[in-house]
């Protein structure tokens, strides 16, 4: 292997595990890693600069002695060739570390909230159409088989940043609960490696999150909303930057004022989906020149669910314009919908375009995916669009409705364009993948890096299965194993309830519970269960 001028230090695992200020649970020594990192390459960096030739010597030097035999420069000629070494020397190092940086990849990953499997083009939505996210599955992966790492929102970020499944995660439902300090994120990870990383959008990991909590796991920039209840709200009187809250010109009804920033708007300016996509873009623009990882995690189509039942025609499904859809004859909740899909994929295409602009397309890795599975919230009814396809169920359930994501990947001349893979694989899987594309070094995970199946290089390593718990609606269970899929229901009454048996190959509605005929089958399931499962 050629000789690399700038060298990437791989920190050992632990030193990604922070210790806990008895104040405040920052993550200090993960500051100090960042800054040793830092130093280590710079000494690194001198350790590989080129010799520098005698002629820079000192005159007292015995080079300078020799040199004294021949005809001897005047003074200001040898000053220029110190002067135009130097430059060189500099111009040498900062192309090394640009060709470092350039191995690379920068990454966004782009994550829908509630978008179900079935509301795209590529995945065989009939009606709406999302060119930009269908030019992405042209011109790259299109995954048929990914899973999200739960069915509602809080869980389901928490598998995604660290990588364990419900049974093993900090956050397995809406309910109270917070990321801790001994979590190791996708952030942190990155972070660790050289890159710049940034989150913005919906964070909702956890309730209720302190408002710097993307910064205390590993973000350098936050922009958006920290609560996931804040979110509904697409029309607040604020929004948070890096732990601060910075004021909108809209306003909510009185009786929201002193909330979480959820409501209902009376005065709608500074529609914040708008405002998030344009912090994307400049979050893109000013780490141009250095590795970065953008996690863009959007909060539409989710519905203001406090807004379900208000007096505006959209209710829930708030947009600042139905545009084409206006003179549809659908609700207008569902040409809130509609305009909401429309927004998303306009929003994937001008992230495309400011990559390409910028020189940055065939080095970026970019990841799109949903959150969970459809909802049925804010006026919206699901299957006005079809939106969970043939697929049994939405968001809540741990059907496949509820759970099975569209997930495309994309990075020109490294994914194979217009691809698709029934590799089994979730969110655990995101943080692992990551690690090995930017060369970082990642921790003990339930996730298995998705590389192979991506770049079309070595062997892919399979899940012997996938598994997922949530802890609300009476509690649930559910284990993939090869193409049998076991589904266990109120378990907080039960933890022992029947299980019901789907083979998925033949039966992908979920339609036919054949437990009965394969008591083997639902017995190693529920070994599953109950080993999967680690209390809190």
């Amino acid at each position: 292997m050629a000789h690399c001028p700038w060298q990437l230090v791989l920190l050992p695992r632990s030193n990604i595990i922070r210790t806990t200020d008895d104040a405040r649970p920052l993550r200090s020594a993960g500051r100090e890693n960042i800054d040793l990192l830092q130093r280590t390459q710079h000494t690194n960096d001198l350790a590989h600069q080129p010799r520098i030739p005698p002629i820079l010597a000192t005159d007292e030097s015995p080079t300078m002695r020799n040199f004294d035999r021949l005809e001897r420069p005047r003074a200001a000629n040898v000053a220029t060739y110190r002067n135009s070494i130097a430059t060189f020397v500099v111009l040498l190092l900062s192309v090394n570390a640009i060709a470092a940086n350039q191995t690379r990849p920068n990454i966004v990953l782009i994550m829908a909230d509630d978008l179900g499997y079935g509301d795209l083009g590529c995945y065989g939505q009939k009606t709406l159409k999302t060119p930009n996210v269908d030019r992405m599955a042209a011109e790259g992966m299109r995954f048929t088989q990914h899973y999200a790492g739960s069915t509602v929102c809080a869980p389901s970020r928490c598998v995604l940043l660290t990588g364990l499944h419900t049974g093993h995660c900090r956050i397995r439902g809406n309910g109270p609960g917070l990321l801790l300090d001994e979590d190791v994120t996708i952030a942190e990870v990155l972070k660790q490696a050289g890159y710049r990383t940034g989150c913005v959008g919906k964070w909702g990991v956890g309730n209720p999150p302190p408002l710097d909590d993307p910064l205390r796991q590993g973000f350098d920039y936050f922009y958006g909303y920290i609560s996931m209840w804040h979110a509904h709200n697409f029309y607040p009187e604020f929004i948070i930057r890096n732990g601060k809250k910075v004021p909108l010109r809209n306003e909510v009804e009185a009786k929201w004022k002193d909330s979480d920033g959820r409501g209902i708007a009376t005065k709608r300016v500074d529609y914040v989906p708008d405002l998030v996509t344009a912090e994307a873009l400049s979050f893109i623009e000013r780490n141009r020149d250095e590795p970065f990882f953008l996690y863009f995690a959007m909060n539409v189509p989710h519905a203001n669910n406090e807004a379900g039942r208000g007096a505006r025609p959209e209710r829930g499904m708030e947009v600042p314009r139905f545009g084409e859809f206006a003179d549809k004859d659908w609700p207008a909740p569902e040409k809130g919908f509609a305009s909401m899909i429309r927004n998303i994929d306009s929003d994937v295409g001008k992230v495309l375009r400011r990559l390409e602009e910028l020189g940055l397309d065939e080095n970026t890795l970019v990841i799109f995916t949903s959150d969970n599975g459809p909802h049925q919230e804010g006026g919206h009814q699901m299957p006005f669009f079809d939106s969970n396809g043939q697929l049994q169920g939405m968001k809540r359930d741990l059907y496949e409705g509820g759970i099975r994501v569209p997930t495309i990947a994309r990075w020109p001349r490294r994914i194979k364009a217009g691809a698709d893979s029934s590799h089994i694989s979730g969110f655990q899987d995101i943080l692992p993948t990551l690690a090995e594309i930017s060369g970082a070094e990642a921790p003990a995970t339930d996730g298995v890096s998705m590389a192979p199946t991506l770049l079309g290089k070595g062997n892919q390593t399979q899940h012997d299965y996938l598994y997922w718990e949530f802890s609300e609606r009476g509690g649930r269970q559910a284990v993939l194993k090869d193409t049998w899929k076991g589904i266990r229901l109120n378990t907080t009454k039960n933890p022992d309830s029947p299980i019901e048996l789907y083979d998925i190959s033949k039966d992908i509605e979920e339609a036919n519970n054949v437990a009965d005929q394969h008591p083997e089958v639902v017995a190693k399931l529920a070994t599953i269960m109950r080993e999967a499962h680690v209390d809190q």
